[in-house]
C-alpha cells in the first residue's frame, strides 16, 4: 500500500504524518527546494521574514497539541490577541484570538512537520491519471494537496470527480511586499486595513519574530493585484507610498522585497473537509473548511490522511 501526496505545505505534511502514524507508506513530492508552502519564509539581510501567512489562531484541541509541541520547542510564540483595524486614518483596537507567530519564521513549523517523513523536493509532477498514477507511476491513493486551480492542470479528463472539486475553487491573489527601515517609527504590531484601493493588511515582523527588526510586510488588495500580475514588482513603491498615507510612515526603506502569491487566499470555501472520490484521489488544504487557516490546512490533510488508512487498513 503506497499514497502520494503532491505538495509540502501544510496540509500535505499533516496528510503525510497520519498516514505514516496509521502505517501506510508515503511518497512526499514538492516541487519547490523548499517544504512549507504559503508558510513561506525568506532570508533578507540574513534575517528571515514570513512573506506568506502572517501568523495562525488555534482552536482545535488536536491543533492545540501540536502547536504546544512547538512552543515547547521554542518553535512557535504566542504574540498577540490584539491587532489594528485602519478605516481611513481612525486606528481602532480589534481584539480576537491569540496569534501565534515563529521565532525562525513560520516555514519552520513545516519543516518540523515534514521530520522523518520521506519528501523528495524539486520533484514537479506532470499528470495525474486514473489507476491512479502520477506520471506513469501506481499508487493506492494520490493526494494533491493545492489551491484547485494548480491541481486542475495534473488531473487527467477521466478523473472527472476530482477535476470538478478543483474547477469550484476560487481563489484571490496578493502581493507581499517586505520593508527593511533604518528605525522603528510606528506602534502597530498588525493591522487589517479597510477600505484601501492597495493595502489589506500590514505586520511589524520584528514584533511577531520578537527581535524588534525595523521590517513590515505589506500585503496588498486582490483588486489591486489583479491589475499588477504580470508586472508585481510594481508594487513595492505603491506600498511605500500607502504606507505613508495610511499609517504616516514618511521615511524611505533600505531595502525592497516582493512576493506575488498568485492564490493566496480561497473564496469561497466549502465546508467539507477534504474530497476523497473512487478513483482514489484526495484533495485538501485551507480551501476545505469553514475559514482560510492554518489549521483549517492542518485539520483538512489529517482528516484526510486518516480516512485513506481507514479505507487502505479496514478494522
Amino acid at each position: 500500500m503506497t499514497v502520494t501526496v503532491i505538495g509540502a505545505g501544510v496540509a500535505g505534511l499533516a496528510c503525510a504524518r497520519a498516514l505514516v502514524d496509521a502505517g501506510v507508506a508515503v511518497t512526499v513530492l514538492e516541487r519547490d527546494t523548499v517544504v512549507g508552502g504559503r508558510l513561506a519564509t525568506e532570508s533578507h539581510e540574513g534575517r528571515p521574514t514570513d512573506v506568506g501567512a502572517a501568523y495562525f489562531t488555534v482552536s482545535d484541541p488536536g491543533f492545540e497539541a501540536v502547536v504546544t509541541r512547538w512552543r515547547d520547542k521554542g518553535l512557535a510564540r504566542p504574540w498577540t490577541d490584539t491587532l489594528t483595524a485602519i478605516d481611513r486614518h481612525d486606528h481602532v483596537a480589534a481584539p480576537g484570538p491569540m496569534r501565534w507567530a515563529a521565532p525562525r519564521g513560520l516555514r519552520s513549523l513545516a519543516a518540523d512537520l515534514a521530520a522523518g517523513l520521506p519528501v523528495a523536493l524539486g520533484r514537479a509532477v506532470r499528470s495525474v491519471g486514473p489507476g491512479p498514477v502520477v506520471d506513469g507511476s501506481r499508487a493506492d491513493h494520490v493526494v494533491l494537496a493545492m489551491p484547485g486551480p494548480e491541481a486542475l492542470p495534473l488531473l487527467a479528463e477521466d478523473l472527472s470527480a476530482a477535476r470538478a472539486a478543483a474547477a469550484a475553487q476560487r481563489w484571490q491573489s496578493s502581493i507581499a511586499v517586505t520593508l527593511r527601515y533604518a528605525e522603528r517609527t510606528w506602534r502597530l504590531r498588525g493591522a487589517f486595513v479597510n477600505g484601501h484601493g492597495q493595502l489589506r493588511m500590514i505586520c511589524d515582523d520584528g514584533s511577531r519574530r520578537g527581535d524588534d527588526a525595523p521590517v513590515l510586510v505589506a500585503h496588498t488588495t486582490a483588486e489591486y493585484t489583479a491589475e499588477h500580475l504580470d508586472n508585481p514588482e510594481r508594487a513595492a513603491e505603491d506600498v511605500v507610498q500607502a504606507l505613508s498615507y495610511v499609517i504616516g510612515l514618511r521615511q524611505q526603506p533600505l531595502s525592497r522585497h516582493v512576493r506575488l502569491w498568485r492564490y493566496a487566499q480561497p473564496e469561497p470555501v466549502t465546508e467539507a473537509p477534504f474530497h476523497l472520490d473512487e478513483q482514489g484521489i484526495g484533495l485538501c488544504g485551507d480551501a476545505w473548511g469553514a475559514t482560510p487557516r492554518v489549521q483549517t490546512a492542518w485539520l483538512s490533510g489529517t482528516a484526510l490522511g486518516q480516512e485513506i488508512a481507514r479505507r487502505l487498513l479496514p478494522g
